[in-house]
């Protein structure tokens, strides 16, 4: 994948030894000042001026890095990130720290020449036969008065999430055409520019899925675990907010030949930050909902396709010889700090 796409942030970093944690690298300084190159609309300096604030966000100069730090499937797993915002904790897509690299197991397991067991459907065998389909999924917590969010606030704000990521995950018209609109019109207005940018490259995979040309998804709705959970901040302008961390594994099926459990699944598992400010402390064009951090992965995935932020099946299983633990996968809690094959 080129790097001098525009906008772009550093090119893609090689893969880190054991141990090290992947992380999204500094970002622009969000939402305060524009990205050096990137002139935003004027500042008036008052109360409800973070529309100019704003346009150095990441949604203005949006564009993930794809870091080749992901996760041992055979067929390809890569992660995409999103900067976070200076001063705000790095996301991973679990809700602990991230463990570290997994320790080599004591012994290595036994060989066995038996076939596994035929999987009759595409979820079968895995750990996504257990996960709600589609929507149901997508649980999202109680409504309670958090800061200066009202309880009806923080509800109208989680509706928003969960509308968005119906769209961005599961929408099957828009996961295979090519209109973004559907997704964008769904952020505050000083936000869709950016969006629109992410998506004229590849870095919209850290928060919405695209099928790639001539991929064949199933019939079957995806399967989604994961869940929500929110608070009140403040950046470091003051401006309140509501941030909205949503973390999950959606897995899809694609149409293969093959019965081997897992072979026709391609698994994302993303953790995203969504901000909600407070509508008396920005003008009302930046009022609604914006994407501060976001960090994704895709197992068993085609790494040519995803280079692109696409979905397409891999060529090979989850059962690979220097594939991970199939548990961790479908794990919304697993660590981001695993190596990556692609």
């Amino acid at each position: 994948m080129p790097d001098d796409r525009p906008d772009s942030i550093p090119p893609r970093q090689p893969a880190p030894t054991p141990g090290h944690r992947p992380g999204p690298p500094a970002a622009p300084q969000w939402p305060r000042q524009p990205p050096p190159g990137v002139v935003g609309p004027g500042r008036d300096g008052g109360p409800r001026s973070w529309r100019g604030r704003l346009s150095g966000s990441l949604l203005t100069g949006v564009t993930a890095l794809l870091l080749l730090a992901f996760v041992g499937v055979v067929g390809g797993a890569v992660l995409v990130s999103m900067p976070s915002a200076r001063g705000r904790p790095v996301v991973f897509p679990t809700f602990g720290p991230p463990s570290g690299a997994p320790s080599p197991t004591s012994a290595a397991p036994a060989t066995t020449s038996a076939a596994p067991p035929r999987a009759s459907g595409p979820f079968d065998g895995t750990p996504a036969a257990a996960f709600p389909q589609g929507q149901a999924g997508i649980v999202l917590p109680a409504a309670k008065r958090t800061g200066p969010f009202t309880e009806k606030q923080v509800a109208a704000a989680l509706a928003k999430v969960r509308k968005v990521l119906v769209t961005a995950r599961l929408d099957r018209q828009f996961m295979t055409g090519d209109d973004p609109e559907p997704l964008v019109r769904q952020f505050a207005r000083d936000a869709r520019a950016g969006l629109r940018k992410a998506f004229a490259s590849d870095t919209f995979a850290a928060y919405a899925t695209r099928v790639a040309p001539g991929a064949r998804l199933t019939a079957d709705q995806p399967r989604v675990q994961g869940r929500i959970s929110y608070r009140a901040t403040k950046d470091d302008d003051g401006i309140r907010i509501l941030a909205v961390t949503t973390n999950f594994v959606w897995s899809y099926a694609f149409r293969t030949t093959s019965t081997v459990p897992g072979d026709a699944l391609v698994v994302v598992h993303d953790t995203v930050v969504w901000s909600v400010p407070h509508p008396d402390d920005v003008e009302s064009s930046s009022t609604g909902l914006w994407i501060e951090d976001a960090n994704a992965y895709a197992a068993n995935v085609d790494c040519a396709a995803y280079d692109k932020g696409l979905l397409d099946l891999g060529a090979h299983s989850f059962d690979g010889p220097d594939g991970p633990d199939l548990e961790a996968v479908f794990d919304p809690a697993a660590t981001l700090d695993l190596p990556d094959t692609c």
